[in-house]
């Protein structure tokens, strides 16, 4: 089922509950909900196309301002569906199922929207990935990560790509060669996730980090979320470059000039 966004905070559900993947709109927010929850949110090849034709569909839209990803059931996402997996052993297959879900991390990062991971229960795998891809995560205290591949004998070689983009080296190293799990206060530690909280808190924790960022104006949380991770690809000059020129087209804009001088003003901003 699908319906238009509408203003206000009353919620519009984009999927029904039987789909692998529901979207709820709470005003400007979108909220992604992994729905395997007996196969504990495992990324199936349906879940996959699911959460790339949402995400591709967001992207497009102006009027959904940020992300959240979680998960329905015990749990956050516990990575592949190794079932599925398992019943096509084939190199072209799996090297299409892991061209399909980099396509799907690449897309949080790269659309103008921040994307904000809720998570619950464990996020193994490709789940921990996931948490790891997203801009910001927000986890109940007693959530649970690992990428525990190695502990089947295939290593996250796909997980690593966004783990060692997180922790120190070191510790993303320990995480993949051990396949334990850390904590949740271990992964706010490591910077795996922004903050770990009681489950009953966990959504007022996450509106209230969400109603800050979409008060601000969007063109400049676009263009910063898509200058942020270029310039992380490039060296150090070459990404001054880029951020000068980004934060002169961004001081160009409307909402910076009036922000600017508001400030001079001492007044708040009209956006």
């Amino acid at each position: 089922m699908s319906t238009e966004v509408t203003a206000g905070s009353s919620p519009v559900v984009h999927q029904t509950g039987d789909q692998p993947l529901e979207r709820i709109d709470q005003g400007a927010v979108a909220w992604l909900w992994l729905n395997r929850p007996k196969a504990y949110n495992a990324l199936s090849e349906g879940l996959l196309d699911a959460l790339q034709a949402e995400l591709d569909q967001i992207a497009a839209n102006d009027s959904i301002r940020a992300v959240v990803i979680g998960g329905r059931g015990a749990a956050f996402c516990a990575g592949h569906d190794l079932r599925e997996m398992r019943a096509e052993p084939s190199l072209s297959y799996y090297q299409k199922l892991f061209a399909r879900c980099s396509k799907m991390m690449m897309t949080i990062q790269r659309m103008p929207q921040p994307v904000l991971a809720r998570v619950h229960g464990i996020a193994t795998a490709a789940g921990c990935q996931l948490v790891a891809a997203c801009d910001m995560a927000w986890a109940a205290d007693d959530a649970r990560f690992a990428v525990s591949g190695v502990n089947l004998g295939l290593f996250c070689s796909t997980p690593s790509v966004a783990l060692s983009r997180n922790l120190s080296r070191k510790a993303a190293m320990r995480m993949l060669l051990t396949g334990d799990f850390i904590d949740a206060h271990e992964a706010r530690e490591q910077g795996l996730i922004n903050e770990a909280v009681p489950i009953d808190q966990l959504d007022a924790a996450i509106e209230a980090v969400l109603a800050r960022v979409v008060a601000k104006p969007v063109q400049a949380i676009a263009a910063g979320k898509g200058l942020f991770y270029r310039q992380l690809e490039l060296g150090v000059d070459a990404a001054y470059q880029l951020a000068g020129q980004t934060m002169a087209c961004n001081m160009m804009e409307d909402s910076a000039l009036e922000g600017v001088q508001a400030f001079i003003e001492k007044r708040r901003p009209n956006w």
